[in-house]
């Protein structure tokens, strides 16, 4: 094993995952939520609010498990990236076919603002997105789109971006201590779906232009830090990206066709193409630099 380990942006001594062993050892009681907590706190691992970077020291847990260097209590809950438990919601299924203007006022609303939006969240994106819900790993913001009378027209989700990205990372033009240090600073829109009975034209880039308006300001408010670059990968072999091209997106790439999960570089997905929208007219030297 090479010392020390770089996991979840944070290098971890050897030092560090025996500490990881005695506390596993001395508080058999103690579940993986409790663990993390107390590792946050042992390290002062916090994100940028003061709150403690505790899915961040789940996955990182998870990841070392996966390695064999420790051994985790049973999960009490699906953890990230695994399907939770999603309860049916009632959904008006009646068509919509009109023009973008029939069909206003349109909003884009925080699916956490009640837990009846976020159980209408979950529930939409798991029935009704090609690539299903699993339950984010680390940073995400949810949002609904209503229409009249609150009506359930999509739901977008943004997460973590991508770790690495070569046509991205090219185009930033960061070297990989920069990536390193401000990939935070990005956001990847993991989940776009407007539902099938709705034929709206121009209404997914309509709600995604008003969703990314607001997203830097909620993304700031909810972990006290800005977003300057979202991304997102277009699966070819389904879409072309139209509604991201109508909002202004710019294509800059392809993947390589692995996955996140890819470690060995023998999982093939399809290609996809990369999309990106700055948030902020100086993206690239904030993300290029080193303070």
């Amino acid at each position: 094993m090479n010392w020390p380990l770089k996991i979840q942006g944070r290098l971890l001594t050897e030092t560090e995952v025996n500490e990881i062993r005695i506390l596993l050892g001395v508080n058999p009681s103690w579940n993986r939520s409790r663990l993390s907590r107390e590792l946050c706190e042992l390290w002062d691992w916090r994100r940028p609010d003061g709150q403690l970077k505790d899915m961040a020291c789940r996955e990182l847990l998870r990841k070392l498990e996966s390695r064999f260097l420790i051994k985790l209590p049973p999960r009490q809950r699906p953890g990230p990236g695994q399907a939770p438990v999603i309860e049916t919601v009632a959904i008006d299924k009646k068509p919509i076919s009109c023009k973008l203007s029939k069909l206003k006022p349109i909003k884009v609303i925080d699916a956490r603002s009640t837990v009846e939006y976020e159980k209408a969240f979950s529930y939409l994106i798991k029935k009704y997105h090609y690539l299903s819900y699993s339950r984010p790993v680390g940073q995400n913001m949810k949002y609904l789109i209503l229409g009249p009378n609150d009506r359930f027209l999509g739901c977008l989700l943004f997460g973590a971006a991508a770790w690495k990205s070569a046509d991205r990372d090219q185009w930033i033009g960061w070297s990989i201590a920069n990536r390193e240090k401000n990939l935070g600073s990005i956001c990847n829109n993991t989940r776009f779906l407007i539902l099938p009975w709705i034929d709206v034209f121009n209404l997914a880039s309509y709600a995604l232009g008003a969703c990314l308006r607001r997203l830097s300001k909620d993304w700031r408010h909810r972990y006290g830090t800005d977003i300057v670059l979202v991304e997102t990968f277009v699966d070819t072999t389904r879409y072309i990206g139209t509604c991201y091209k109508a909002a202004n997106w710019q294509k800059i790439g392809k993947t390589k066709g692995r996955s996140r999960q890819d470690r060995n570089r023998k999982l093939k997905v399809p290609i996809k193409n990369i999309w990106v929208f700055p948030l902020e007219r100086d993206f690239r030297d904030l993300l290029q630099s080193e303070s």
